[in-house]
C-alpha cells in the first residue's frame, strides 16, 4: 500500500506546492468598496481537494486565498441557495419573485417578500454594513476576516464567471450575479440578527404613527393582560419551538478510553434554504488548519474539530433582545420624552421594486434604542398610540464578529483556547458552545451577546408590561423615559450596553458538559449553574424531555466510563424516546381499561381502539425506521400533550430537587388518553396506515425517485436524533423533514497528530438534485452509517475519490 500511493503522494503534493508557491510570488489584491469593479492587484487563487462525498479540502497561502477557495467551492455545491440569500439582503426579493410570496425563513422571520425587501434594503441604504466594517478590531471585524470575505466574494464570482449554472433553481435566472464583501457582510449580519430584529421583521416595516394612512387615529394604550403577555413572550422566545436547535456533549478524559476528550455535536437546522450547514476543511500552512461545517455564505468553519480541540454550538435560551417603552411628545407622536426632553425619531424612507407592479414605499422609524416595532409575534402586539410606542434593542445589530468567533476557534488549541476565543471576540448572537480537547478537558459557556438587563435593572425600570415579560420569558420592557434607566456596560465587553463574557454561565472541566437548548443549569445534573441572570435563562424550572433524555443518557454514559468515539455514534443512533419510557405502558394499560375497547374521537365519535392497545404495549421504545408502534405513539402523544396540560398528565410533579425524573407518572385517568388514542387510530386507518407499521415506511424522504427511510423523532417525544417533519396523509405520513439532525460530528483523539472523527451531512452538500452530492450522505443518514473524516494530508492525499482542483481569477 505504501509503495503504491507514494506517486498519487508525491503528485498531489507537488502540484499543491507548486501552485501554493505561485500564489505566494503574487501580490495581494488591494481591497475595493465594489469588488465589482475592483482593478489591478493580484489574482487569488486556492487549490482545491475533494475527496469522498464532495467535501472539499481547500488550501491556501493566505485568507484572501483561502476564502477565495471557500467562495468557489460553496458556489459548485450551493449556487442557488447562495444566490437567492444574496437578493433577500439586497432586499430586491419582491423585484424577482413577487412582493406576496414568502421567503424561506433562513435569513428572518419575515412572513414576505415585500416586509423582508422593506427592511433588508433600509439596513443597506443607512450603511449600516459598511459601518460595521469600517469599525477597528475588537468591536468590529478583523483584518482576517475582511480578508476572508473579500475572498470569498471573489471566488464565488469567480465560478460563476468560469461555470455555466445546471441547477433548475436558478438556471439561467437574471437574480443571479456577482457580489461585494458588503454582500457578504450583510450576510453575516442578518445571521447575528436571526434571533432579535430579525424575528421582528414585520413589526419594524409596519410601525407606524397614529394617524398616519392605513392606521388608526390617536388612542389611549389598550389595557395589557399581564397573563396574556406574559404567555405570548413565552412562546415567542420558546427555544423548542424555534426551527432551529441542537444537542452537543464533552466528554472528560475521566471518562474515556484514553483518558483524552470526546465531542458529539448534533445541531438540529432547517433542511432546506440559506441555513444549511456545507461541509469542508480550511488550511493555510503553518497558521490555521480547521474542518467542520459552515452555515452558507459564511466563510469559516463554525462547528468542527481541529488536531487539539473540538466544538459545537446549541441555540442559547438567552434572550437577546429588549424593549424601550416610549413616552411620547403629546405635540408629536414621532418624537419620544428622556427625562422630560423631547427627540425625534429618525425617519427610515424605503422604496422597493416590484415585480409586475410599482414600486412600494414605505417609511420605518427608529430611536437611540433601536426601531420601533408594532409586535413581536401576533401574540405580542405593541400598539403605538398618541401617548406610548416601543423600541427594540437588539445590541447583535452592531455586531459583525461572528465570523471572528469562529475563525479564533479554529486556531485554539485546547478548550483553554475556545474560551479565550470568545472572550476576545464576542462576536456568538445566540448559541452556546460546547467543547471538548485532546488533554481531556471539557468546555461549556454560554457566552453570547445579550443586552445587559440585571435582574436589578429590571425590578428598578420595568414597565408594567415589562414586569409580566420579564419573570416569563426574559424580555425586558424598560422605561424609555428615563435616563437612568439605560442598559450600562461591563468593563469586560466589547461594545456597550451587553454583557461581558465574565458575566456568562460557563463549567469547566466537568466529567460531561452536555446541553440540548434548555438553560444552562443542567450543563452537568451534579454540578447546576446557577446565580446567573434571568435575561440568560431560567434555573430550577422543568426541562425539555430532549433535555432529561440528554442527561440520563451522558450521565449514565459518564459514569459507565472507558468511552470512544464508536459510544458517540451509538448515542446518536440510540433514537430512544424518553417520552415512551415514561408513558407507553401506561398508556398501554389506560387503553386497555377502556370500557368495550372503544374511546370517542374529537368528532364525537366512537372508535375501536382495541388493537392500539397491544401495539403501544409491544413497541420497543425507539424510533428506529424499523420500529413498529412508533408511528401510532407519536401520533397519539402529540395531541395528547398539544391538548392536556402538564399539571393534568403526570401524577408526580416536577421537583427541582429531582428535575432529570419529575414530571412522571402518567395519569390513566386523563381525559384526553381516550380522545388523543381514537384521534390517532381514526387519522392512521383514514390513511390507510396500520397501527404497527413500521415507522420508516411512513417517515421518509424521497431522493432520486428513492424512498429513503428515515429514523428519529420530533421534539414532543424527547429523542436525541431530532427530526421534525410536517404530517401529509395522503403523501403517506412524514414524506419530507423539515429540520432536524444535520451537521453530525463525533470526535476524539488517540494521541496522533490527526483526530478521530466521524461525521454525517444529513441532506447532503449539494442542493442541485444534478449533483452526484445531493443524496449520498442522506442515504448514509438513513442507514446510520458515518462518513470517516479526513484531516491529516496523508489522509486526504490517499483518498480513492482524490480530486484536484486549482482554481484562479481571471480578469
Amino acid at each position: 500500500m505504501h509503495l503504491s500511493t507514494r506517486p498519487i503522494l508525491r503528485r498531489v503534493a507537488l502540484a499543491g506546492a507548486a501552485l501554493l508557491a505561485a500564489t505566494a510570488a503574487m501580490p495581494q489584491a488591494a481591497a475595493a468598496t465594489d469588488d465589482r469593479a475592483a482593478a489591478g492587484g493580484g489574482k487569488l487563487s486556492a487549490v482545491i481537494r475533494y475527496t469522498e462525498n464532495g467535501i472539499p479540502h481547500i488550501l491556501a497561502r493566505d485568507y484572501a486565498q483561502l476564502g477565495f477557495g471557500t467562495g468557489w467551492a460553496q458556489a459548485a455545491d450551493q449556487v442557488c441557495v447562495l444566490a437567492d440569500g444574496f437578493v433577500t439582503v439586497a432586499g430586491e426579493r419582491s423585484r424577482w419573485f413577487g412582493a406576496d410570496a414568502a421567503p424561506d425563513f433562513s435569513l428572518s422571520s419575515a412572513t414576505k417578500n415585500l416586509s423582508s425587501d422593506l427592511y433588508f434594503k433600509g439596513v443597506r441604504e443607512s450603511g449600516t454594513v459598511e459601518k460595521l466594517l469600517a469599525t477597528p478590531a475588537p468591536a468590529g471585524p478583523t483584518e482576517d476576516l475582511k480578508e476572508l470575505m473579500r475572498g470569498w466574494a471573489a471566488g464565488y464570482n469567480a465560478w460563476l464567471a468560469q461555470n455555466k449554472v445546471t441547477d433548475p433553481a436558478c438556471k439561467g435566472a437574471g437574480w443571479v450575479h456577482p457580489v461585494t464583501t458588503a454582500d457578504v457582510a450583510a450576510r453575516g449580519f442578518a445571521v447575528s440578527v436571526l434571533g432579535g430584529q430579525g424575528r421582528g421583521v414585520d413589526g419594524i416595516t409596519t410601525a407606524q404613527p397614529p394617524g398616519a394612512a392605513g392606521t388608526p387615529g390617536a388612542a389611549a394604550p389598550a389595557a395589557t393582560d399581564p397573563a396574556a403577555a406574559a404567555e405570548a413572550a413565552r412562546a415567542f422566545f420558546d427555544t423548542a419551538r424555534y426551527d432551529m436547535g441542537s444537542n452537543a456533549v464533552a466528554f472528560a478524559g475521566s471518562t474515556t478510553s484514553n483518558g483524552r476528550g470526546l465531542l458529539l455535536g448534533n445541531p438540529h437546522y432547517p433542511w432546506q434554504g440559506g441555513r444549511r450547514f456545507w461541509q469542508f476543511q480550511q488550511t493555510i500552512p503553518g497558521e490555521l488548519n480547521v474542518s467542520g461545517a459552515s452555515l452558507l455564505g459564511t466563510a469559516v468553519v463554525n462547528i468542527g474539530f481541529n488536531d487539539k480541540v473540538a466544538w459545537s454550538h446549541t441555540v442559547a435560551t438567552g434572550t437577546p433582545v429588549n424593549l424601550h417603552q416610549l413616552a411620547l411628545d403629546p405635540a408629536d407622536p414621532t418624537a419620544y420624552l428622556v427625562d422630560g426632553k423631547p427627540e425625534r425619531m429618525t425617519r427610515r424612507t424605503v422604496t422597493v421594486p416590484v415585480a409586475g407592479g410599482a414600486p412600494v414605499t414605505r417609511t420605518q422609524w427608529w430611536t437611540r434604542y433601536g426601531p420601533v416595532v408594532s409586535d413581536l409575534g401576533a401574540g405580542l402586539p405593541l400598539p403605538w398610540t398618541a401617548q406610548t410606542a416601543y423600541a427594540l434593542n437588539d445590541p447583535n445589530a452592531a455586531n459583525l464578529r461572528g465570523s471572528d468567533t469562529a475563525l479564533a476557534m479554529g486556531r485554539a488549541r485546547s478548550v483553554a483556547g475556545i474560551q479565550d476565543a470568545l472572550k476576545r471576540t464576542q462576536g456568538l448572537p445566540w448559541v452556546n458552545t460546547v467543547a471538548a480537547d485532546s488533554a481531556g478537558g471539557t468546555l461549556f459557556t454560554q457566552t453570547q451577546v445579550l443586552p445587559r438587563i440585571t435582574d436589578e435593572l429590571a425590578a428598578r425600570c420595568s414597565t408594567p408590561l415589562g414586569r409580566a415579560t420579564y419573570p416569563a420569558s426574559g424580555l425586558a420592557v424598560l422605561d424609555g423615559s428615563r435616563g437612568d434607566c439605560a442598559i450600562g456596560s461591563d468593563p469586560d465587553a466589547v461594545q456597550p450596553g451587553v454583557f461581558g463574557p465574565g458575566r456568562a454561565p460557563t463549567l469547566q472541566g466537568a466529567p460531561y458538559a452536555e446541553n440540548s437548548n434548555d438553560s444552562a443549569w443542567l450543563a452537568n445534573a451534579d454540578r447546576p449553574l446557577t446565580g446567573y441572570e434571568r435575561i440568560w435563562g431560567t434555573v430550577a424550572t422543568p426541562r425539555s424531555l430532549r433535555t432529561r433524555g440528554a442527561v440520563e443518557d451522558v450521565s449514565a454514559m459518564a459514569a459507565k466510563g472507558r468511552l470512544t468515539v464508536a459510544d458517540l455514534q451509538k448515542q446518536q443512533f440510540a433514537n430512544r424516546v424518553p417520552a415512551g419510557d415514561l408513558a407507553a405502558a401506561d398508556a398501554a394499560q389506560a387503553c386497555a381499561a377502556l370500557p368495550g375497547g372503544t374511546a370517542t374521537a374529537s368528532d364525537g365519535s366512537a372508535v375501536d381502539v382495541t388493537a392500539a392497545c397491544g401495539v403501544l404495549a409491544g413497541w420497543d421504545r425507539t424510533t428506529d425506521s424499523a420500529s413498529r408502534g412508533a408511528l401510532l405513539f407519536d401520533r397519539f402523544w402529540r395531541r395528547l400533550t398539544a391538548s392536556t396540560p402538564a399539571k393534568d398528565l403526570w401524577l408526580v410533579p416536577f421537583s427541582a430537587a429531582d428535575p432529570v425524573r419529575t414530571p412522571r407518572t402518567l395519569n390513566r385517568a386523563a381525559p384526553g388518553i381516550g380522545r388523543a388514542l381514537a384521534d390517532a387510530v381514526a387519522e392512521l386507518k383514514a390513511a390507510g396506515i396500520a397501527l404497527d407499521a413500521p415507522l420508516g415506511e411512513h417517515q421518509f424522504v424521497v431522493r432520486g425517485g428513492r424512498r429513503l427511510p428515515v429514523g428519529g423523532g420530533t421534539e414532543a417525544l424527547g429523542v436525541w436524533n431530532k427530526i421534525e417533519a410536517p404530517w401529509n396523509a395522503a403523501a403517506g405520513g412524514y414524506p419530507e423533514v423539515a429540520h432536524g439532525s444535520s451537521h453530525i460530528q463525533a470526535v476524539g483523539w488517540d494521541g496522533s497528530r490527526c483526530p478521530v472523527a466521524r461525521t454525517l451531512l444529513t441532506y447532503s452538500q449539494s442542493s442541485n438534485p444534478g449533483s452526484p452530492y445531493y443524496a449520498d450522505q442522506t442515504r448514509l443518514y438513513s442507514e446510520e452509517r458515518w462518513v470517516t473524516a479526513r484531516y491529516c494530508e496523508r489522509d486526504i492525499l490517499t483518498s480513492p475519490k482524490l480530486k484536484v482542483v486549482p482554481v484562479r481569477e481571471r480578469r
